[in-house]
């Protein structure tokens, strides 16, 4: 997924906003939370669409982080839930809650090219924010035909959760780039051992 703004990098597309929150805290060991301080936050909500390029974030705070880390913590465990059938009211209760609030008010402004972009009616608040992220969670778990496609990578020490939408929905990474190249090489190494010599052309063993 290319970066929509902000310096937040996004390395693969997990196809829904809800989803892109709950990737931040499901990299494997060493990777790093885009939600470990206020600036971080603000860098994602602009990355990830949550609000438009060039919105003022200046009231980001540990409060919005929090609340923020809280809403990933039942978004994960909701999804975790659902792709094993089993139930999560407790997270589901939450969200439900967080989705009732109203998102921010949208409105269409000229670019400096005379182009209608997106805009914020209002400066967001936190709460608008998460009932955004939240009532994606909501349309998501109600949706079925997109629900068939949410997938759990299968990289080593990866937990990212992604909706396949490829022909045949054969997808099995988050990132072909990331965790596929990493398989690849993996299987690599595994046929081709350091030090093995490979077999001569046309030999063979009884």
């Amino acid at each position: 997924m290319a970066t929509r703004g902000g310096s937040y990098d996004w390395r693969f597309d997990s196809g829904r906003l809800c989803l892109d929150l709950v990737a931040t805290g499901a990299g494997g060991p060493g990777t790093a939370d885009p939600l470990d301080r206020p600036e971080g936050l603000a860098d994602w909500l602009v990355a990830a669409g949550v609000v438009p390029p060039g919105t003022p974030l200046g009231v980001v705070d540990d409060h919005w982080l929090l609340r923020f880390r809280q809403l990933r913590t039942a978004l994960d465990r909701l999804l975790t839930a659902q792709l094993g059938g089993r139930p999560a009211d407790g997270a589901l209760e939450r969200v439900n809650a967080l989705a009732a609030g109203a998102p921010p008010g949208l409105c269409a402004v000229r670019a400096g090219n005379g182009a209608l972009v997106r805009g914020l009616s209002t400066e967001p608040g936190c709460t608008a924010l998460l009932a955004a992220v939240a009532r994606d969670a909501v349309e998501l778990l109600t949706d079925p035909v997109a629900l068939a496609g949410l997938r759990r990578c299968e990289g080593d020490h990866c937990r990212r959760v992604y909706l396949d939408t490829s022909r045949g929905r054969r997808r099995r990474w988050c990132s072909s780039e990331v965790c596929g190249n990493r398989e690849r090489v993996a299987r690599h190494r595994r046929r081709h051992p350091a030090g093995a010599s490979p077999e001569p052309p046309g030999s063979s063993y009884p």
